[in-house]
């Protein structure tokens, strides 16, 4: 994809997504072919998105890191997106459902840096990103199925648009985390009070810090790095629940605190 090709592919997905449309087919001559192409087009959409009201990229989301959300999207390796300043809320959240186009909610831990993961010292094991971690938390991520039909449109074109990421919810920070066994924590996802889903940390690609390795590593092959006070959502443990107006959402992660989000 040459890079004209990927300025096309970038203004289009911009467009839809401002105007909250559902994506077609790109045309092939701009359609991202792989994941590298995606990668490429996602990149020169967060320049165009950072100066189109959605202001900087403040942290990262990655999805498909559980067998569960990977048979659900039958898509199996993990992606990543990034996430913007202005979609990020803390504890709780009242968002307008119109405001979406097919907006789903998914129930996962995220991680705050506390240092920053340099490319050059790539490749990362999980106990190598441990150290990076100031605290943890938990939080929902609010996805948007910007597309006519998400089960038909290329997964690289889903992945240039960073992978359905709307916003996030993040719990205060549990900066204590070290004593708390990540694999083993419990998250739970109730709709309107009742339990929509739940499982353990340990979903997450055996454990949630392999995640976060995986980011490290992905980055560090395109010359990209994770710095100090970047955020990182680490994959849902249930499956996306897609909302109707009035639903109330609460996800609650044992030991790293929990999040709520009501669409009016």
């Amino acid at each position: 994809m040459d890079e004209e090709a990927a300025k096309r592919a970038a203004e289009a997905i911009v467009e839809n997504r401002l105007a909250r449309g559902r994506l077609e087919f790109l045309p092939v001559e701009i359609r991202p072919q792989d994941l590298d192409e995606a990668y490429t087009v996602q990149e020169r959409i967060n320049e165009i998105l950072a100066g189109r009201d959605l202001g900087q990229p403040v942290g990262y989301k990655i999805g498909c890191t559980t067998k569960v959300m990977q048979e659900y999207m039958n898509i199996h390796e993990p992606s990543f997106g990034e996430v913007f300043a202005p979609t990020v809320y803390r504890n709780s959240a009242m968002l307008q459902h119109s405001d979406y186009v097919e907006p789903g909610v998914e129930a996962e831990i995220a991680v705050m840096l506390g240092t920053g993961l340099p490319a050059g010292n790539a490749p990362y094991t999980r106990h190598q990103v441990a150290d990076a971690v100031e605290a943890c938390m938990a939080s929902v991520e609010l996805v948007d199925a910007r597309y006519f039909d998400y089960r038909e449109i290329d997964t690289a074109t889903m992945v240039a648009d960073n992978f359905f990421n709307a916003a996030c919810i993040l719990a205060d920070p549990v900066t204590d985390w070290r004593g708390i066994d990540l694999a083993a924590v419990q998250g739970r996802m109730d709709v309107n009070g009742e339990t929509f889903g739940n499982g353990p940390g340990s979903l997450i690609m055996g454990h949630p810090l392999e995640a976060l390795a995986w980011l490290a590593n992905r980055l560090a092959e395109r010359g990209r790095e994770l710095k100090a006070g970047e955020f990182v959502t680490l994959g849902s443990v249930v499956t996306t629940k897609w909302v109707a107006q009035g639903d109330l959402i609460e996800v609650e992660m044992a030991g790293l605190g929990g999040v709520s989000i009501k669409f009016e």
